[in-house]
């Protein structure tokens, strides 16, 4: 499995940006998955996270970014995406979308995911 993130970009405070994250490969196994960020200096940082069966799926969200972004999914083609609203400068960070094909329990957990994309820059400025 293979993943592509793109739509990282500079922004200004206020600002939005929609960030996805394609899959490729051996991916009808597929059942959750996750945007995590680390900024300079700090721990990769859990995001949001969206988890499916059939045509059914549930979201989960950090703290950090509750109200202001949402995470989305093409049901057909295994696309996820991070439609980011109302950035902060401190949501600045390289953003990562990571897969598993795991019943993931802890989806907060960078460990839970086998498989990672190369991020995606987001630079929010003041």
């Amino acid at each position: 499995v293979q993943l592509q993130a793109s739509g990282g970009g500079l922004v200004q405070s206020g600002g939005s940006l929609r960030l996805s994250c394609e899959t490729s490969g051996r991916t009808e196994r597929l059942n959750t998955m996750a945007w995590f960020r680390q900024a300079p200096g700090k721990e990769r940082e859990f995001v949001a996270a969206v988890r499916w069966s059939g045509i059914r799926y549930m979201t989960y969200y950090g703290d950090a970014v509750k109200g202001r972004l949402t995470v989305s999914k093409i049901n057909a083609a295994n696309t996820v995406y991070l439609q980011m609203n109302s950035l902060k400068p401190e949501d600045t960070a390289v953003y990562y979308c990571a897969a598993d094909v795991e019943a993931i329990i802890e989806y907060h957990m960078p460990r839970e995911y086998r498989y990672w994309g190369q991020g995606t820059l987001v630079t929010v400025s003041s």
